[in-house]
């Protein structure tokens, strides 16, 4: 028995139209691509001067430090956003209403701030002297207030049922929060979470413009320190170099949330209870006198 589908099954012309939709799309990347390569190759991108840096200790241990640094100001950011976007979320979901409207503001106002003008004026104002924390503290107030969103939107998706059981029961806001609403909220909420922290992660690459030595950071001085090859400066290879740094955390960071959302699928999902060995024997005598008496009668 075939399943039903919500769409008319192409036909030979419709099939034949969309592989040749395909093909051509194929080529045009693949043109695109080749002109790309073609273009670098010209202007003399490729050479294998501009790349003999990056062979050397020193270097490697520059990079090194880089990542190490925007992986510490990533952490330490990540977890103060998920603290202030809980407070806030918490806060929007408050009965009193000067405390929502409060909350409100916050967090309409970090979202609507542009991230790059919030980090410049953290440090030329207040962490002069301290480029890591001007950096810090803008991602956590601008992540944290996307975050509250994610979390206030999460909660209110759980069935109200949900909430007026436990209301029902004599729980009060604060355990029908932590019991009820908050468990089954995060398992939805996880994905939106976890691509909100790759933003956060990609993000600390605008600590650059406040001269904090991240990973962009020491891209960008080692391309404008490297001596030019034929008048070349290495900024395509730093770019490829960096880049596919960048692109590497993201997805170990998006593995880790893949990991985490399966094991919180298995949690979910549960175990059937076993059977005490009594319970089991005497289901198995039960069973074993049920077919002797079907066979007695002739069943």
């Amino acid at each position: 028995m075939s399943g039903s589908v919500l769409y008319d099954v192409p036909g030979p012309r419709a099939r034949a139209r969309n592989r040749a939709y395909g093909v051509v799309s194929v080529l045009a990347i693949a043109g695109l691509l080749g002109f790309v390569v073609y273009r670098l190759d010209a202007t003399g991108q490729f050479q294998a001067g501009l790349w003999d840096d990056y062979e050397y200790t020193e270097t490697q241990q520059r990079i090194l430090d880089g990542l190490l640094t925007t992986v510490r100001t990533f952490a330490i950011a990540a977890v103060l956003s998920l603290v202030l976007g809980a407070l806030l979320a918490t806060a929007r979901l408050s009965d009193h209403r000067p405390v929502r409207w409060a909350a409100t503001a916050v967090v309409e106002f970090f979202r609507a701030m542009p991230l790059l003008i919030m980090i410049f004026l953290l440090y030329a104002a207040v962490f002069t002297s301290d480029p890591m924390w001007a950096l810090v503290i803008g991602l956590t107030l601008y992540n944290g207030s996307v975050q509250a969103e994610i979390f206030r939107s999460g909660i209110n998706a759980v069935p109200k049922g949900q909430s007026e059981a436990a209301y029902a029961i004599g729980l009060r806001k604060t355990q029908v929060m932590a019991s009820v609403l908050v468990p089954q909220a995060v398992r939805s909420m996880l994905p939106s979470i976890i691509s909100q922290l790759v933003v956060t992660l990609k993000d600390t690459s605008l600590g650059f413009i406040i001269l904090y030595e991240e990973l962009l950071f020491v891209g960008k001085a080692f391309a404008q320190q490297t001596p030019p090859v034929n008048g070349v400066y290495a900024f395509i290879p730093m770019v490829i170099v960096f880049g596919s740094i960048y692109i590497l955390l993201c997805l170990a960071l998006s593995s880790l949330a893949t990991w985490v959302e399966r094991r919180t699928q298995r949690s979910r999902k549960g175990r059937p209870p076993a059977l005490p060995a009594a319970s089991a024997a005497l289901g198995t005598e039960s069973t074993a006198g049920a077919t002797g008496a079907n066979e007695a009668r002739g069943d």
